[in-house]
Parts: C-alpha cells; structure tokens; sequence
C-alpha cells in the first residue's frame, strides 16, 4: 500500500507539472494551427501521461477488437469511470470531438487549451437546451469527418457500475446515418474517480461491433447498457 502512495504522489508530480507546461504552450501556438493540426499536437500530452501510468502504476493494458472499428466517422460511446478513458480516446480515435461540461472549459490554462481542441460544451442544467445543440453542433462536426465520443451515463460512475444510457448519441447517430461503436472498460480499477491512489492491475478495453441501420434510440440505448453491464462484468470477473 505504501508503494502505491509512493507511485501515485510520483505521477500527480509529473501529470500535474506535465499539464501546465502543455496548457501554456497551446494556449501560444494551438491558435495558430488549423483544428486537425491542435488535435494531433495535443493528443501528445494524454498518450504521455498515459504512458506514465502504465510504467510508474505497474499497470497492463489490452485492447479487444480493433478490427471492429469502422471508417469515420461515427459515433463512440462508452461507459465512464475514470480520467483515463478521456485521455486514451483523444489519440487512439481521430479526428475526435468532444462532449463535455462547459464548466471544464473555465479551469485555467488546462480548460483555455482543451477549449481550442473545439469540443461541443453543453450547460447539463439545461438538458433541453444541452440536447438541441448536441444534435445540431454534433451532425456538423460527424459531416465534417469527425468521430462524435459520447458518454452516455453523462457521469463518472463507481468501479463495476454502470448508469442509466442516455439516448441522444444514439439519436445523433440515427439523425446523421452513421454507425454507434459501443465501447467497455474497467479503468475504475486502475485510475478511479476523484481517488488518489492508482492501483496496479489489468486494464482491459473492449471494441464491440458497430451499430448500423438503427431506428429506435431508446431501444438501441437500452441493449448497448445492457451489453456494458455484461461485458464489465466478464472483463472484472473472467471465467
């Protein structure tokens, strides 16, 4: 346990410091990048951090079904439980665009750095207001050739649960006729909300087949909930 102190105090040095010096640069030169160019440039940061994680955190790491992954653009969803998956999916998907909290964008230096990444933030006060601009913001950037991530829980839940599956990516999707490409994770494990500790262990990412030809959102959201209750539970508890 010590250890895991010791490791974790290293790594909030090195993200934290890391982070500063990444948001100040952006802030200098991203404006001065066309949007393809900023979201290459600061992909770099998330990978190194990582990066970091896997070596100081003595964490192993394992993609399922990449060869499911279809030509952009589509529609990612995932279940959320961590920073990790945030960062991982800036560079491992590309073009991506973001849904987020607008509060994020107000954090200084990180927040004015992601704003130039040009994610759709959305006032979840609002729900209706947030959903409108989802819909008209999000089909612009997927006819743009951006993948559209999407989190539908809306927020990061405890290791091993998931939430309720919104419907509006999966409505996205249906409105711009792309696929859904479900994903499932277990970073909770490894790197979990609002906790200082970092535990060693197997973090495993599960690629599922796209969606295609859908009608129905709320159905379509309710079998893809289901789906990641099923598969966090085989990746948590292998037979």
């Amino acid at each position: 346990m010590l250890m895991n102190y010791f490791r974790s105090a290293i790594f909030y040095i090195v993200y934290i410091s890391s982070g500063i010096v990444i948001g100040i640069v952006g802030c200098l030169f991203c404006p001065l990048m066309l949007i393809n160019h900023r979201l290459k440039f600061l992909s770099y940061w998330p990978k190194f951090i990582n990066w970091v994680l896997y070596k100081l955190c003595d964490i192993e790491f394992e993609v399922i079904g990449q060869e499911n992954i279809p030509e952009a653009p589509f529609v990612v969803v995932s279940n959320h439980q961590g920073q990790w998956e945030t960062f991982f999916y800036q560079y491992f998907f590309f073009p991506l665009t973001t849904l987020l909290k607008r509060e994020l964008l107000f954090i200084p230096i990180w927040g004015w750095a992601l704003a130039l990444l040009r994610p759709i933030a959305i006032d979840r006060g609002n729900p209706r207001k947030a959903l409108k601009k989802t819909m008209i913001e999000g089909e612009k950037r997927i006819n743009s050739g951006f993948i559209f991530l999407n989190f539908p829980e809306g927020t990061r839940n405890n290791p091993g649960e998931v939430g309720n599956y919104a419907r509006s990516g999966f409505e996205l999707a249906i409105k711009a006729q792309v696929p859904v490409l479900p994903l499932v994770h277990n970073s909770g494990d490894i790197w979990p909300a609002h906790k200082f500790l970092k535990y060693p262990g197997k973090l495993k990412l599960i690629i599922g087949k796209p969606l295609v030809n859908l009608e129905d959102s709320s159905k379509v959201a309710k079998e893809t909930e289901d789906w990641t209750k099923l598969m966090l539970k085989k990746i948590r508890y292998p037979s």
